[in-house]
C-alpha cells in the first residue's frame, strides 16, 4: 500500500523533477491550448500546496507518484 511522502521534505530539485516527469507522461492532456512545461509544473506545485494532490511512495514498485485527491 502506498504511503504519503511529505512533499515539503523533498528537495526542491527532486520535487521539480518528479512533477516534470508527471506532467510529461503520455496521456497528460491540457486541452487544445498549449501550456508550457514551467506553467504545468507550477500548477501541480500549487495543487500540492493546497492539498489537492499528494506525493505517494509505493514500496512494492519502489516508485513515487502524484495522486489527485
Amino acid at each position: 500500500m502506498p504511503i504519503e511522502v511529505p512533499w515539503r521534505e523533498v528537495s526542491a530539485e527532486t520535487l521539480t523533477n518528479l512533477i516534470e516527469e508527471y506532467v510529461t507522461r503520455d496521456g497528460t492532456d491540457y486541452g487544445e491550448q498549449e501550456v508550457s512545461l514551467v506553467t504545468k509544473v507550477e500548477q501541480v506545485r500549487r495543487m500540492l500546496e493546497r492539498g489537492e494532490c499528494r506525493l505517494m511512495f509505493d514500496e512494492a514498485t519502489e516508485s513515487v507518484d502524484l495522486v489527485m485527491v
